[in-house]
């Protein structure tokens, strides 16, 4: 059972100072809205927009058939919307399965070269931002170079790539082609919650660029058809964002939310889709009946004290998140804790993961959060005003549990959740290592 911790970090939220101008963005899958009009581009601007988000990240590999309609839809919708919430390409060179053209027809020159103008653009220091996922070839590197095929074909581009791969040690004789960083180390390896250290690592191993820290709620990879594994989740969303603060760079900073719409990876905090096409092929299961859009409600407040401009809050909200069943409550169907292709042991999911409901509360003032799972002892924790976090094990317990606020001996607020049963729901028998997320 998690506590006191967690309160003092989480709660000096609320009490963050400015020092430059920040930015936070959603990755975006642009491969899963195959469906999407300029009307579903329309309505996820205006949630992310409301949730404090300043801009879509449009993840995009190649080749995809898709994308070129996506991008333009986007790009519509954002521009009738009145260009406030803004749009940057983030080039993948490892999901399409072959990495990015620098130039031609459908490259990363083609789409700078058309999108850049747009006021819908998001750019910094007078250049169109931009990023990747990886793409650390030589030659890939080359491009992005000064005097590369890119720069010399678009002029100045604001590059913050993501080239994880090359590793602190490795990433030194790269940094004259970089403006900032973007590191993917934001899940932890192991039974452990995570820290800020590999942020930390990054920032120190490149100098005098910015950085680009990405904040995730959750992992479990589902959509491979073949190996597939989770990572710890847990608390990860509360730590994270309490993390954004002692990461806070001598640098203009960005947060990366990963993802809007991931959902064969199930870090998505966006809604899920009417259109089902648009969940990738062996993740229907999982994620079906699994919402997550409760995870942006405290978005407002997070993202406020990180800009070093906090919210008072004006209402008690909670938000809470679990796995509907313990882990070992059915067959993993394959899944392995951690990855070895990410060189990590690889474990069973049980090693890892805790059976155990996640929540937060942001109160107005002092009060109790109460947590009673099914018909099994009400647990009590005393809550600061501000945001607070803690966690509660299972321990065996079943059913819907209830989440109350409860001030001067009056439940100010109470709500319940899903279901926690003690075996999997699924009907091939497989757990389900994705969260169910919801809140009040």
């Amino acid at each position: 059972m998690r506590l006191s911790s967690l309160i003092l970090a989480a709660a000096s939220l609320l009490t963050s100072s400015a020092s430059a101008q920040k930015y936070v963005f959603a990755h975006v899958v642009v491969g899963n809205t195959a469906a999407h009009t300029q009307a579903t581009w329309a309505n996820d601007i205006s949630l992310a927009q409301a949730s404090g988000i300043d801009a879509f990240a449009l993840n995009m590999g190649y080749p995809d058939s898709n994308i070129p309609t996506q991008v333009a839809n986007a790009f519509a919708a954002a521009e009738a919307a009145g260009s406030s919430f803004k749009l940057f390409f983030s080039f993948d060179y490892l999901g399409g399965g072959t990495p990015w053209p620098a130039t031609g027809d459908n490259s990363v020159v083609s789409y700078l070269t058309q999108y850049k103008g747009s006021a819908a653009y998001f750019n910094y220091d007078d250049a169109p931002f931009v990023s990747t996922f990886e793409g650390t070839a030589t030659a890939n590197i080359a491009d992005w170079a000064p005097g590369g095929a890119i720069r010399s074909a678009v002029g100045s581009v604001y590059f913050v790539p993501d080239w994880t791969s090359l590793g602190t040690g490795g990433i030194a004789a790269d940094l004259d082609n970089i403006e900032g960083f973007f590191s993917w180390d934001m899940w932890p390896n192991g039974a452990v919650n995570s820290t800020d250290a590999t942020d930390k690592a990054w920032q120190a191993a490149t100098p005098g660029k910015t950085f680009m820290m990405g904040v995730s709620p959750w992992f479990f990879h589902s959509a491979s058809g073949g190996k597939d594994w989770v990572w710890r989740g847990d608390d990860l969303w509360a730590d994270r964002w309490a993390q954004t603060l002692d990461v806070n760079p001598e640098f203009v900073e960005y947060e990366r939310i990963v993802t809007w719409n991931d959902f064969g990876e199930a870090h998505y905090v966006g809604p899920l889709p009417a259109d089902t096409s648009e969940i990738a092929a062996g993740s229907g299961p999982y994620v079906t009946n699994m919402p997550h859009d409760s995870w942006r409600d405290f978005l407002p407040y997070y993202i406020a004290a990180y800009k070093g401009t906090p919210l008072t809050p004006d209402r008690d909200q909670m938000q809470y998140w679990y796995r509907l069943s313990p882990a070992l409550g059915g067959s993993t169907c394959g899944v392995v804790g951690n990855d070895a292709d990410q060189g990590q042991t690889e474990t069973t999911p049980s090693a890892i993961l805790e059976d155990g409901i996640f929540f937060s509360a942001i109160l107005t003032s002092a009060a109790s959060v109460e947590v009673q799972i099914g018909s099994g002892q009400v647990v009590t924790f005393p809550g600061a005003a501000g945001i607070n976090h803690w966690s509660v094990p299972f321990n065996g317990q079943t059913g819907v549990p209830t989440f109350s606020v409860v001030r001067d001996g009056s439940v100010v607020k109470s709500n319940t959740g899903a279901a926690i049963t003690s075996s999997t729901s699924l009907s091939d028998g497989c757990v389900n290592y994705n969260g169910w997320v919801g809140s009040f």
